[in-house]
């Protein structure tokens, strides 16, 4: 009878998970794990985009440095890039397609107040998780050639996550110079 039971539950529920986003299959897998990961970043990065004043995104640490709100701008592009650079097309309003970087650069270069730049940062994180999560595992180990290099499915989305904690260091850093205190670590300063 157990045996039974085996036989047609295992194929079944194996079917069901097969019709899910990769992200939904199974919870701690790479993909999960890593989209959850972009999830905290985002709340992070958008709480000080939001904290800081649309005069504080001028700044800059130097000259020939992004400024606070190229930095914003930066990573959202990039949120739209790397997807598209492993086949997930970004939204047609961006300009950007495939590996052009060309068109990456002009998105940068926007000329956007505070709210519009708020506004692409969350919505390139959407654009980010949704690619990420929805990558077939069969793609997992393609091979995709990025800035000269060549990388595995995998690793270009673990390259992907680890841009934009690069860039939350960046902007704490912003931040605290500007008098702004991250948001999740007000009580503590």
């Amino acid at each position: 009878m157990l045996r039974t039971i085996r036989t047609l539950v295992v194929p079944a529920a194996l079917a069901m998970m097969l019709t899910l986003p990769l992200h939904a299959q199974v919870a701690g897998s790479l993909t999960a794990d890593l989209v959850k990961d972009l999830s905290q970043v985002e709340s992070k990065l958008v709480g000080l985009a939001k904290a800081m004043t649309a005069d504080q995104y001028k700044w800059r640490p130097g000259e020939g440095v992004r400024s606070v709100g190229e930095v914003f701008l930066h990573v959202a592009a990039d949120n739209y890039f790397l997807p598209a650079a492993m086949g997930m097309a970004a939204p047609a309003s961006t300009g950007i397609t495939g590996d052009e970087y060309t068109a990456v650069m002009a998105f940068e270069k926007q000329q956007l107040g505070r709210d519009a730049i708020i506004a692409q940062l969350e919505s390139s994180f959407a654009h980010l998780k949704k690619s990420l999560g929805e990558m077939p595992r069969e793609r997992m180990r393609e091979s995709v050639s990025v800035f000269g290099q060549d990388f595995t499915m995998r690793a270009f989305m673990i390259l992907a996550t680890t841009h934009v904690h690069e860039h939350l260091g960046q902007m704490i850093a912003y931040a605290r110079t500007n008098g702004v205190v991250p948001p999740w670590s007000a009580g503590g300063n």
